[in-house]
């Protein structure tokens, strides 16, 4: 006999695929055999059409293609044989799916056997139609499946049950007809049957609010009756898992009532009682008492508030933690994070067992418990907490110290009590993980630092003694050697000595020392060792004795290959060496650091500077993209980071070149005044004092947080009072942008009003692509406060996408941005968006409104950047 006839059996063929060594052998006899097939199928044998088909089946499970054999399932089950039919419906439910448009014939034959005399055909249909039905098929056999519900047979009723929650998925309006059925289905005896149709009244629920209130109004009670009986019923051995009596109904039977009793306090109260018989009778030493367990939490949680149940499932949840198996444990962990949102006092109890699992082995429960023990922090448990996870974090393994790091360091910046507790909590996670640890968090600490001015000696002796063991992580480096180029003075002199503090011997030369191993460390990046070098310039105004060997340090970097530190070694040089006249002046101690213009600030304080018009990140002009609900007020006013090269050094005017500033041309910003070319002293030009207005923004050193510090000439901004009055000389209409962020240009005539409104419309800024108008209002009894909604309009043709408007505003004004309206902005003038921002001024009456403006957006999916300043807001706004 042929091995590969239409006439060889399943099984030979099975042995023959198996015996193949190799895949090309193994296809070799699949197509030969396929061939076979086809062969038969074009005689029309029906002798072994079934025998056909169950090849094919096979064949299909290996991940061949077999479609030319879906004709033959529809010829199979309209045979009158249930043989026949039973691999005909099998090749239907696994060959095809309801995309087949050969589907739409077997629908006459699948009405034919839901009506057919023989249970067992009825069977077949009912399971291929629940798991192949399409919608079509659904309209026209729902009324047959509705009948089979009141079957005589249980196994009939239960797979017409299934069949049904099939229908109603694919055609939700068919729910009603299914209401009254499945609520007889409630009354069953049959435990099949009442799975079935218990599942079937959860999946009416949620497609049909008129099913869900039908059941909650009439089925809560005999639900909760059947309940009952399954949890009190005798040993019976069909049903038992682990001495428990049909776990399975259990979990089904809980997740009706979880729906039922979701947002109704009346089906609530009627489940309170066995939800607690539940939750205490169930045994919880086997899995299948485990699952009940949690499906019962999940109940009491979900309906309506009664405090005691709560208690008990969280209870429950603890007892979870306790158990060996990991699943269980990341289940409770799941639950419990939504437990805190509803009774976080009972989730505190757990406290001690939920620290216990941050230590556990498994990742995904680590994890897990953190973020748990991130939700349970507050006021009054932050130290105890704290102190744990920062004792765990010396012992754990490095790739979760990562995430342990973020979890601490926001904690302790929302919670912490003081001042002191904080630095003292950040030196600690520096010296174990500083490595992990963010930009914004050490900047954020160097801001606190500054404004703690009593804690300023205990800071920098306490980074003194941590530098010295944890070399290695570069953010405590950072931060300590800013504090000591800051406060080394009171370093050497153990100024500000706190109650209990252990003094420190330190001399200038060991201070020098510390920063001076930073720069010959050979894992420091450039930004460390760019700070560095600024910590020995202004170490070379603290300690003028030590001027020689500070310059002979700061001459070696003048040969580094890294542009940026061999510039600066270059100017700092030139000022220790030839600028003594201004070097105590230039080098003046940092100004306390405003933390609200910070973007790394505690949790609560809001920004006044930052634009929440979208989350989709701004391109800076550097390259580096920032997120524009956190732009610093530095990046909205164009202040380039260290990462942009500065402009060479030419000549010997050393201010030009530390500042790069580059007064001999001006930008091109739409709507601001351009300047001429200036020749007048640099330091004069810089404080625009008797200059015509400059818009030249100087490059700004990035190593330090704030605006104040953004330049190794910060302190220019203290010189005595003959250039501040200078300074204020100037003439009106001949502000700089540094006059305008100080707050000192007088206010603006402003043009009467020609339509007789108080505060008319202005164009804010108009270029050739964009155009803004600001319309504005006063709230009653507040003069100091102006609403104004700014309106975008695109004057191209083309649409922008990511649309985000940033704005910056001097230190006197406090500005609000709502979010605006979309971020797509459409062109040719059909389409606008609009923002609302919210500005007060401190010195209303005194000085005017100004405004530096920021717009990124998308333009074929090319960034875009325009920037302006406005100054033409309406008089006494």
């Amino acid at each position: 006999m042929n091995p590969f006839s239409s006439g060889t059996r399943l099984r030979d063929m099975i042995r023959s695929i198996r015996a193949c060594k190799t895949a090309a052998e193994e296809r070799a006899v699949v197509r030969k055999e396929c061939a076979a097939i086809r062969a038969a199928i074009n005689e029309n044998d029906p002798d072994y059409r079934h025998r056909n088909l169950a090849k094919l089946m096979f064949i299909h499970m290996l991940g061949y293609p077999t479609h030319f054999g879906q004709m033959e399932c529809l010829k199979l089950i309209a045979s009158a044989g249930f043989p026949e039919k039973r691999i005909g419906y099998l090749g239907l439910m696994l060959l095809l799916d309801e995309r087949q448009e050969v589907l739409m014939l077997v629908t006459n034959s699948l009405k034919q056997d839901l009506n057919h005399s023989n249970q067992y055909i009825v069977g077949l249909a009912l399971c291929a139609l629940g798991n192949i039905c399409s919608a079509e098929m659904a309209r026209d056999l729902a009324p047959e499946v509705e009948r089979l519900l009141q079957f005589r047979d249980p196994n009939i009723r239960k797979k017409a049950a299934l069949c049904s929650i099939r229908i109603i998925k694919k055609v939700p309006e068919l729910a009603e007809n299914f209401i009254n059925p499945a609520a007889s289905l409630l009354k069953e005896k049959h435990h099949g049957v009442l799975i079935t149709g218990v599942q079937l009244c959860t999946d009416l629920c949620k497609v049909s609010p008129e099913a869900l209130e039908h059941f909650r109004n009439k089925c809560t009670d005999p639900l909760v009756k059947v309940l009952k009986d399954v949890v009190n019923s005798p040993y019976a051995p069909e049903y038992d898992i682990a001495g428990i009596t049909d776990p399975f109904l259990h979990i089904r039977l809980l997740k009706l009532l979880r729906v039922l009793g979701e947002g109704d306090a009346d089906a609530s109260d009627s489940m309170n009682d066995i939800l607690a018989q539940v939750a205490t009778k169930t045994e919880s030493n086997k899995n299948a008492g485990n699952a009940i367990l949690y499906q019962c939490v999940e109940t009491i949680m979900s309906i309506e508030d009664n405090s005691g149940l709560r208690v008990l499932a969280i209870n429950i949840l603890g007892r979870f933690l306790s158990n060996r198996d990991n699943n269980i444990r990341y289940v409770a962990l799941n639950m419990l994070m939504k437990a805190i949102a509803v009774d976080a006092q009972a989730v505190q109890r757990h406290r001690a067992t939920i620290l216990e699992c941050v230590k556990d082995s498994d990742i995904s429960i680590r994890k897990r418990a953190l973020e748990l023990v991130y939700l349970l922090v507050n006021e009054s448990n932050v130290k105890p907490l704290t102190k744990e996870l920062i004792d765990y974090l010396e012992v754990s393994d490095q790739d979760f110290k990562g995430d342990l790091t973020a979890k601490i360091c926001s904690v302790v910046e929302r919670f912490s009590p003081e001042k002191i507790w904080y630095i003292d909590q950040m030196l600690k996670v520096l010296s174990e993980a500083g490595n992990f640890v963010k930009d914004e968090v050490w900047h954020g600490l160097i801001v606190v630092i500054s404004n703690a001015t009593d804690l300023h000696g205990y800071t920098v002796r306490s980074l003194y003694r941590a530098f010295h063991s944890s070399v290695e992580q570069e953010s405590l480096v950072r931060v300590a050697i800013w504090c000591i180029g800051e406060y080394a003075d009171l370093l050497i002199n153990n100024s500000g000595m706190l109650a209990g503090e252990e003094s420190l011997a330190v001399s200038a030369s060991d201070a020098i020392d510390v920063v001076e191993i930073v720069i010959k460390h050979h894992t420091s990046d450039l930004s460390t060792k760019a700070m560095a070098l600024l910590a020995l310039l202004k170490l070379s105004g603290r300690f003028p004795s030590h001027s020689q060997r500070i310059r002979d340090v700061i001459v070696q970097c003048k040969g580094s290959l890294l542009l940026e530190l061999q510039q600066r070694a270059i100017e700092f040089n030139s000022i220790i060496e030839k600028h003594q006249n201004i070097r105590s002046t230039l080098l003046e101690r940092m100004p306390v650091l405003d933390e609200t213009t910070y973007s790394g600030r505690r949790a609560g304080s809001l920004p006044a500077t930052v634009s929440t018009s979208g989350a989709t990140p701004a391109k800076i002009p550097n390259g580096v993209a920032k997120p524009a609900a956190a732009a610093p007020l530095v990046d909205l006013l164009d202040l380039s980071s260290d990462d942009t090269p500065m402009p060479s050094s030419s000549g010997n005017d050393f201010l030009n070149d530390l500042l790069g500033v580059d007064l001999s041309s001006t930008p091109s910003i739409p709507g601001a005044s351009q300047a001429p070319n200036l020749g007048t002293d640099v330091l004069l030009d810089l404080l625009s004092i008797g200059t015509p207005a400059q818009n030249s923004s100087p490059t700004i050193d990035s190593l330090t947080p704030s605006k104040e510090s953004k330049s190794p000439l910060a302190a220019l901004e203290a010189l005595p009072s003959p250039l501040a009055s200078a300074k204020a000389s100037s003439p009106a209409g001949s502000g700089s942008m540094m006059d305008l962020l100080d707050g000192v240009s007088p206010v603006q005539p402003a043009s009467a009003d020609k339509n007789g409104q108080p505060y008319p419309s202005v164009v804010a800024y108009e270029s050739s692509s964009l155009k803004i108008m600001f319309d504005f209002s006063k709230p009653p009894g507040n003069p100091q406060t102006t609403h104004i909604k700014a309106t975008f309009t695109n004057k191209t043709a083309n649409t922008y996408s990511d649309f985000i408007f940033q704005a910056a505003v001097p230190k006197f004004l406090q500005l609000h941005l709502d979010p605006a309206s979309s971020n797509t902005l459409l062109g040719s003038g059909t389409g606008s968006i609009t923002q609302s921002l919210r500005v007060t001024n401190s010195q209303h009456g005194k000085k005017a409104i100004v405004m530096r403006i920021r717009i990124a957006y998308k333009l074929n999916n090319k960034d875009v950047l325009e920037e302006g300043q406005i100054n033409s807001f309406p008089r006494n706004l």
